[in-house]
């Protein structure tokens, strides 16, 4: 069955962004919508651009129904080209991945995009020319290796005009200024001093500009091994103690260059380990965390589970969904990076010490617990601007490789490792843990992540800041004489209107710290075990497990019995660490202060916004935490209305924007994804009669009862 709209009389062209080139289209080509097995599908245009690929259908002509969530940038049925994983193309019933030259032309395209949706393009009543040059185009242009300078953000800087407020409050650590701001702001310009001896990036190229030092190490010794083997400032506690990170020296020297490099060390751990600093705790994060291989391939694993196109594979995988997402490894890689993030973090709030995070290159998972411990310990990088400066200083500046671990050029796998998905994922704990602590939601962590594809913005597309200076020349296109002008992610007003940025804002955002023991009571875990993995039986060991006593007595509380030993338990750590844990528990909850994330087994969730978002089987209609986030912006929006005639009344002019708030009628229909998931995905699945639900529903109804049957979509939520 395909459903065929009647065609529009005018054609339906996409629509280009300054430097945007179509490239390659196709008539007559059917976006399939799968997810009910009826095979049902629109008709459009296929067409593939220098940044983009995207579905045409008549809808695509109109302004009407557009969804409140809208990106200017990238639309429903548009897939950046940085955005697309694999492609596979059906032959003849089969399933084959397509790269390279194809010698024959598939009837069905499959597209598997990095943000976890799934397109199904038939091909089979479009013209045999169109067919070849759009599945080599798209192909092509996806998956082929390419050059720096060829990626659409070249091709957008050259050609758009530069009037957007690139700033936005973000700190961008570009100026010698911006890092003596931020000593001055954490009171660590005492012992602490920002450098210039980068200047010309005579000392390194993987280093930034400007960054910050101990005062007593010389500029001489950060210039012997090209800034290896130098402590590098990252934050400085209340209490003085500082945050370092150091990449390492090669471990495959010559015994003499070996014994130099020793020796340089030690006379450097010696310089910072005397008054006025603080003792040294040095921590080899290459030895204590799982490689960045071994954190690509739980990935690779765990995105499988969410890129699923119709309701037959996911029935077949929910049915054994537990022992799938454990097999992953990712939700344990999760909780053992908060681990480590917690026990650095009690280094520097109880044992006063410094702590040295050491990594060959210090870019990597350097800058996730870096990252972590700062948004746990700093309640400013926990507001949005504090945040994204935080971003731009550990890992834009900081030198992530972001082109390379996000494999932007197609040019090499094996340095391909979601490390910044793996920030985003920790954070997202925290979020959804304490949601009062955060001026931002888990949607900006959602469009943040996405944003990583996006290549009109220069933040998520170099490897460091010296190939972002040097590459900001257009001397080598003919058409741009001066400098471009990149776009910084930072400024949302680019992808997104005004209504739909207050979706990125936390409406109940603690402005003030309220330690009350009430907001205690709310912020606590609520078991939803669909989400988290129960713990699971492991090998037996003559160690206890970390929190092993927490564990036990929660899950007889929570499942009545008990199920096993603590998923891939580590080394018991020194009591210290587990009375800080416990204690800081035992407490009210003091949102502008520290805050240590719940790591035992069923507390790390799965990011259900993100992963379960394209899946309507995932999906609870009226249900989920938009169904209270509605209900709140209601009363706000309410608030406001009375607030702008109270003004009115007294004849005082309106200031405040009276539309800041969304507007969510009909809340009770939104499905618990929300903004992402749209309400026409339907889907088959099992259901019950309402009234086996009847003593478990609220009295406030969120579900309207004109719906005989309540979705039993609880088996991934």
């Amino acid at each position: 069955e395909i459903h065929v709209k009647e065609p529009i009389e005018k054609e339906v062209n996409p629509r280009l962004l300054p430097g945007e080139l179509l490239l390659c289209e196709a008539s007559t080509v059917y976006k399939f919508v799968q997810e009910d097995g009826s095979n049902r599908g629109t008709y459009g245009k296929l067409v593939c651009t220098n940044f983009k690929i995207s579905f045409l259908d008549d809808d695509s002509a109109s302004d009407d129904n557009e969804p409140q969530f809208k990106n200017k940038i990238v639309g429903e049925n548009d897939i950046t080209l940085q955005c697309v994983d694999q492609i596979y193309g059906v032959y003849d019933e089969k399933k084959k991945l397509l790269t390279g030259q194809l010698r024959k032309y598939p009837e069905t395209l499959i597209i598997y995009c990095k943000d976890l949706r799934v397109f199904n393009f038939c091909l089979r009543y479009t013209k045999e020319e169109e067919v070849k040059r759009i599945v080599s185009g798209i192909v092509h242009h996806s998956q082929t290796p390419k050059l720096l300078k060829r990626l659409f953000l070249f091709s957008y800087a050259s050609a758009a005009p530069n009037n957007t407020d690139g700033r936005n409050q973000t700190v961008m650590f570009e100026t010698l200024e911006d890092w003596r701001d931020e000593l001055e702001r954490t009171k660590g310009n005492v012992k602490y001093k920002a450098v210039t001896t980068n200047e010309g990036y005579r000392v390194s190229e993987k280093l930034p500009l400007y960054f910050v030092v101990p005062i007593c190490i010389s500029e001489e010794s950060i210039l012997k091994y090209e800034g290896r083997g130098i402590p590098i400032w990252c934050w400085s506690c209340h209490n003085g103690a500082a945050l370092l990170k150091m990449s390492s020296f090669p471990k495959e020297q010559d015994d003499s260059t070996s014994q130099m490099q020793k020796a340089f060390l030690d006379g450097i751990y010696k310089t910072i380990s005397k008054p006025p600093y603080e003792l040294l705790r040095m921590d080899d994060l290459s030895s204590s965390l799982p490689s960045l291989q071994d954190i690509q391939t739980a990935y690779t694993r765990f995105k499988q589970l969410f890129l699923i196109d119709n309701s037959t594979d996911f029935w077949a995988t929910d049915v054994k969904w537990f022992s799938l997402l454990e097999s992953t490894n990712w939700l344990e890689i999760i909780r053992r990076v908060l681990k480590k993030a917690i026990e650095v973090v009690e280094c520097l709030e109880i044992q006063h010490t410094n702590v040295l995070l050491i990594e060959e290159s210090a870019t990597d998972l350097c800058c996730v617990i870096s990252s972590l411990v700062q948004v746990m310990m700093d309640s400013h990088s926990r507001t949005k601007s504090g945040f994204q400066s935080l971003i731009q200083k550990e890992w834009v500046i900081g030198g992530h490789s972001f082109l390379d671990r996000c494999n932007h050029l197609h040019k090499s796998e094996k340095e391909e490792a979601p490390v910044f998905l793996l920030l985003l994922n920790c954070v997202w704990q925290l979020v959804q843990q304490y949601p009062p602590a955060f001026e931002f939601t888990e949607t900006y962590l959602t469009v943040l992540s996405d944003s990583l594809y996006v290549p009109i913005f220069s933040t998520f597309f170099f490897n460091s800041q010296h190939q972002r200076d040097t590459n900001k020349s257009g001397e080598s296109l003919k058409i741009q004489s001066g400098p471009f002008r990149f776009l910084t992610v930072w400024d949302w007003s680019v992808q997104f209107d005004p209504k739909a940025l207050a979706f990125l804002n936390n409406p109940l955002y603690a402005e003030k710290p309220k330690p009350d023991r009430s907001q205690r009571k709310t912020a606590r875990f609520k078991h939803q075990r669909q989400l988290s993995l129960p713990l699971t039986q492991a090998k037996p060991s003559t160690k206890r497990g970390f929190f092993r006593e927490e564990t036990d007595h929660l899950i007889k509380n929570i499942l009545g019995k008990r199920i096993g030993k603590f998923i891939n338990s580590s080394d018991e750590p020194p009591n210290s660490l587990r009375e800080f844990y416990d204690s800081w528990h035992s407490k009210p909850v003091d949102y502008h202060g520290l805050l240590l994330p719940r790591i035992d087994g069923p507390e790390i969730k799965v990011w259900a916004q993100r992963y379960l978002r394209w899946i309507p089987e995932a999906q609870l209609h009226g249900g989920g935490t938009i169904a209270t986030a509605a209900k709140i912006l209601d009363l706000m929006e309410e608030v406001q209305s009375l607030q702008v005639k109270m003004d009115e009344e007294h004849s005082q002019a309106v200031s405040g924007d009276v539309h800041s708030v969304p507007l969510l009628r009909n809340s009770a229909r939104l499905s618990s994804l929300f903004p992402f998931a749209l309400l026409q995905r339907q889907s088959v699945k099992p259901a019950l009669p309402t009234s086996t639900w009847k003593d478990l529903e609220d009295e406030d109804d969120l579900v309207k009862r004109d719906d005989e049957f309540v979705d039993l979509s609880g088996d991934m939520l």
